[in-house]
């Protein structure tokens, strides 16, 4: 592997104890978590005791300020367990920066030390039963009455749903505006007229609670507005980058993951007097991996040195997140193929990892919405 030049000895600490924590209270019960259908709710407490959760969270609200590849470590140690239960990389990496970014300094100083501490579990709630990768065409509505916003409408596939304290509600405060009506507004899970509707049964992700919300003329003060009304929908496009490099960031992780799984497995397991890696078929298909993993993770690190310096932009992005998925959804595929009937079995990490990750190239923005993004770029002229 090429050698990584992210990284400094606070951060290679930071890894040792990610590491440690996820090994010991994260994988030992992940399969009791998957059973439940959700993690409890004192894995998140654990978790920002140990100072894992928000970690760009500046210090004035209980966080330590640090930048963004402290939160991609511990993104990347969870995906190297093969962790997908707590839902941790969308708290911290996607929900708490639309706080820091829009929030005003009371929603601040109310929520993020919450956030930080694990005490606050948070989702966020865009796709709809009609509207998914399409947001300007989102039919829940948050209409003024006074002092207060009156929310109606429905969110399904929502992380965290079942969980979830606090959630960013992507809404319409003017339905006739389009793309312009969409705002952001803060929601406490315990609103009146707030439910949570049944743990979605999915494919994969089985440990991670997937909800549908039902709102019902639900009352919030308009201070619970995230940022500006009617700028909502700028708002979701400008975080929605980051969104998509945790994504690739925990796709590169898991191709060079599964590619250690299929080298211990095919060099242990003997087919016709010799290991399965003794087979040419088995070499070449180790040689491509391989060399996918390598060069997905160049430009991931790439990408995220970009975003450091706040040079990465949607169609980077983009590109990362279409092309880490796609490839990681091969490679699982080609990984379980080499370890055969056993690659199908839910003891077998690989048989989870392939099941589990399938939706990457869906959620954050389906592939063929990142190749809308990329096509529209490169023919703008």
């Amino acid at each position: 592997m090429i050698e990584r030049s992210l990284f400094s000895e606070e951060h290679n600490l930071f890894r040792a104890s990610a590491r440690r924590f996820v090994e010991e209270r994260i994988a030992p019960f992940h399969a009791e978590w998957e059973k439940a259908g959700q993690v409890s709710r004192e894995i998140w407490a654990e978790a920002g005791e140990g100072g894992f959760l928000c970690c760009s969270v500046p210090e004035e609200y209980g966080g330590v300020g640090a930048d963004f590849t402290f939160g991609a470590i511990f993104t990347e140690e969870l995906a190297r367990v093969g962790s997908t239960g707590p839902a941790f990389h969308l708290h911290s990496e996607i929900v708490a920066p639309y706080i820091t970014a829009y929030g005003t300094e009371e929603q601040k100083r109310k929520w993020l030390p919450g956030l930080v501490n694990g005490s606050v579990i948070t989702a966020v709630a865009m796709s709809e039963p009609g509207a998914g990768s399409d947001l300007q065409n989102i039919r829940t509505t948050a209409i003024a009455d006074g002092d207060d916003y009156v929310i109606n409408g429905q969110k399904v596939f929502i992380s965290n749903g079942q969980l979830a304290d606090l959630v960013v509600l992507a809404c319409k405060t003017d339905p006739a505006a389009g793309g312009k009506g969409v705002s952001l507004v803060l929601v406490e899970g315990d609103r009146a007229g707030f439910t949570r509707g049944r743990n979605l049964d999915k494919i994969g992700y089985k440990a991670q609670d997937t909800s549908e919300l039902f709102f019902n003329d639900v009352r919030v003060p308009k201070s619970n507005l995230l940022g500006v009304e009617g700028r909502g929908f700028k708002q979701l496009m400008q975080q929605l980058p980051q969104e998509r490099l945790v994504i690739a960031v925990r796709s590169a992780t898991i191709v060079e993951t599964a590619l250690d799984w299929t080298l211990d497995y095919t060099k242990q397991r003997k087919a016709f007097g010799k290991s399965i890696s003794d087979f040419q078929n088995t070499q070449f298909k180790l040689a491509e991996v391989k060399s996918q993993a390598v060069m997905l993770r160049v430009y991931v690190d790439k990408c995220i040195e970009l975003h450091l310096k706040g040079d990465l932009t949607a169609v980077d992005a983009a590109m990362a997140k279409m092309q880490s998925t796609e490839m990681m959804c091969q490679v699982l595929d080609d990984c379980l193929q080499l370890f055969g009937g056993y690659g199908y079995m839910w003891e077998y990490p690989i048989a989870r990892a392939w099941a589990d990750n399938r939706m990457a190239r869906i959620a954050g923005g389906t592939s063929e919405i990142m190749k809308q993004i990329i096509s529209r770029d490169i023919l703008q002229d």
